[in-house]
């Protein structure tokens, strides 16, 4: 599904990433991990084509980007972010919003198809929005619009969903609400790319997790191998202890005066 090698990018005299080799296979589902500045979005927006590396190849669904239409490439793929819902426009209603993502456009500018239509109406129903559907985007709460843009995702059915810290700004009951429709994709044979802060977003639909460390892939693998509490210390500097409950990991984090908290 994706392949990264030798990745390698630069800005001016800023080394971003050094040395990335990753490979992602059809069934599996990644969180990619790390510390600010550790370059998670820089990989993301290269694996959708946004960002191109200083040296390295990137294939993904089959294409080597540099030597194929990348715009053709990202039709397949559905991408989640915050700057994807600064560019909507919020006074359109749900159900447009959605029915955007069957094109790749950020707004309608003519007739939309009654097919189109009904496909959003299902999809938003199918995350628990279905009131919302004649609503604006801009009355939706932050886990809702969230939402919206899973829905919105899904209308063009990718074979690749990316998606950038979706339950950033969400409070613990808009995460799991999220999280649950989330853990759904595993039924629609969708390969998951998602970025993260938080390992408690970790849900059992994830299998591997690849960890950056100020550009480099401090590991990368099987969740349980990856995140455990001598690698998560050293990566973050800081003392952890990594806990398994209902196949997600939560951490503990030393207290300051080396208490533990």
């Amino acid at each position: 599904m994706i392949h990264l090698q030798h990745i390698i990018l630069k800005r001016d005299e800023r080394e971003i990433l050094n040395g990335i080799d990753l490979e992602i296979k059809e069934g599996e589902h990644w969180v990619i991990l790390g510390r600010n500045g550790s370059g998670k979005t820089s990989l993301l927006e290269m694996m959708t084509g946004y960002m191109f590396p200083s040296s390295g190849t990137i294939d993904v669904l089959g294409n080597r980007f540099g030597e194929c239409d990348v715009r053709e490439v990202r039709k397949e793929i559905g991408y989640i972010s915050q700057s994807i819902i600064e560019k909507l426009t919020l006074y359109d209603p749900v159900w447009e919003v959605v029915a955007t993502g069957e094109y790749a456009f950020l707004r309608f500018y003519q007739d939309i198809d009654e097919q189109v239509r009904l496909k959003a109406l299902r999809l938003i129903d199918e995350v628990g929005l279905g009131h919302t559907a004649e609503q604006s985007l801009g009355s939706l709460s932050q886990g809702e619009r969230k939402k919206v843009l899973l829905a919105r995702a899904l209308m063009s059915d990718p074979k690749l969903l990316v998606m950038d810290e979706p339950c950033a700004g969400l409070d613990l009951h808009e995460r799991e609400k999220l999280l649950v429709d989330l853990g759904r994709l595993r039924d629609r044979g969708i390969t998951v790319v998602y970025v993260t802060h938080h390992l408690e977003e970790i849900i059992p639909l994830f299998t591997h997790v690849a960890l950056l460390h100020e550009g480099r892939l401090a590991a990368a693998g099987p969740k349980r191998d990856v995140l455990t509490s001598e690698i998560l210390s050293g990566v973050y500097d800081w003392p952890v202890e990594v806990e398994w409950s209902y196949d997600r990991p939560w951490i503990r984090a030393a207290a300051v005066g080396g208490g533990q908290a």
